[in-house]
């Protein structure tokens, strides 16, 4: 393991920052490998799937609460951790290197207890979940959204004008959170600088608060995971049917626990073996694409012509330059289309939309949440 070594080589069971790194991202890559397997199959099973899909943080978290207190209690370790051959300790105030050369690299005082495992539990599932609630409702909100795209006077900011404290609270928030969201990344980045450096022992925050951190496991960690042969030479008494099915359902659970180690990493394969067969660029698409008998080419969908009381009127769309919008006249700017197929600043026909609820030239009746941005 000496490729592994932190580069000084001081201590063989201190992992590098690149392997708490791989492990953090096998655990972020799970829930949209899993979400994206759920979808596929709730396309053919609706009745019962689409409600988990619809649910899909719930159900992960309460999935992953039983995964990960399943590892922590049996490897003492995370899932993702257990998979990179990392544990979890409680870092003693003084190093015993006679304790360690005597008994190895597993001490008996430095595997998680009670209060570990449960402070651990908390920021493996319930932190992610707070987090991606969190990012949700800011999508919600219309995060992420250009604010010179809106107008002052735009439905939002009228909304939050009223003497509504949920709507000020809504307001704050989404004004709040890519600054607090940035700063915790930040604050992470620091933590991984640091422990990068040798600074600190702990590559989190909440590893110093719990003063748990992350070692290799060794070969004692390796020979405590193998079952334990049975010793005793006499042949087992015959056991009765109704036994054997009363010991496979106790032993289910467990096993089926066990079989997420293999299963969920496999879902992330999936995921990406989807991902490169329905590429544009894959020659697997391609050579599919060239064996199958294509048909005529599907046209554009015709622009509609402008309505008499429209603001172009009939017969002046030709004197309608192009990039232009119909509605001020003016190099279009964040360009948006309606269903109609004409094209506007999003400034100006989201006011039209709002207060009219028609297409400024085809006087189609629209709605704002039509209003598809052009990306040019």
């Amino acid at each position: 393991m000496d490729f592994l070594n932190d580069g000084r080589g001081s201590d063989p069971y201190r992992p590098s920052l690149f392997e708490l790194v791989a492990q953090e991202q096998l655990r972020e890559s799970l829930q949209p490998a899993l979400k994206y397997v759920l979808g596929v199959f709730a396309q053919s099973y609706p009745r019962y799937l689409l409600r988990i899909v619809n649910r899909h943080e719930e159900f992960y978290a309460l999935l992953m609460f039983f995964v990960e207190r399943h590892n922590l209690r049996q490897y003492g370790a995370s899932f993702a951790e257990n998979f990179y051959g990392l544990k979890r300790r409680r870092k003693p105030v003084i190093e015993a290197e006679r304790a360690k050369a005597a008994v190895g690299s597993a001490v008996q005082q430095e595997k998680l207890r009670g209060r570990e495992l449960r402070t651990s539990l908390l920021f493996l599932v319930g932190i992610p979940y707070i987090r991606a609630k969190a990012h949700d409702y800011y999508e919600q909100l219309g995060g992420g959204v250009d604010p010179e795209a809106l107008e002052e006077g735009s439905q939002f900011e009228r909304n939050t004008s009223r003497t509504s404290i949920t709507d000020r609270l809504r307001y704050l928030f989404k004004i709040i959170y890519p600054y607090a969201n940035t700063a915790f990344e930040l604050w992470m980045l620091a933590y991984n600088v640091a422990y990068l450096f040798d600074r600190s022992s702990y590559y989190r925050p909440w590893l110093a608060w719990m003063k748990v951190d992350i070692r290799r496991m060794g070969p004692e960690d390796y020979r405590a995971q193998l079952p334990v042969p049975s010793t005793s030479s006499e042949p087992k008494p015959p056991t009765s049917i109704i036994a054997s099915l009363r010991r496979l359902l106790a032993s289910s659970p467990k096993l089926l626990l066990d079989s997420l180690k293999v299963l969920l990493p496999l879902s992330i394969f999936f995921i990406k073996f989807l991902e490169w067969w329905y590429h544009p660029s894959s020659p697997a698409r391609s050579l599919a694409a060239a064996n199958t008998p294509r048909g005529p080419p599907i046209p554009p969908p015709k622009m509609l012509k402008p309505h008499s009381r429209g603001i172009l009127g009939i017969g002046h769309e030709s004197n309608l330059r192009y990039g232009e919008c119909p509605i001020c006249r003016k190099g279009v700017v964040n360009a948006t289309a309606l269903p109609s197929g004409w094209v506007f600043c999003y400034k100006c026909v989201f006011t039209e939309v709002e207060e009219k609820g028609k297409c400024p030239v085809t006087l189609l009746p629209m709605k704002t949440w039509q209003l598809r941005k052009v990306l040019i």
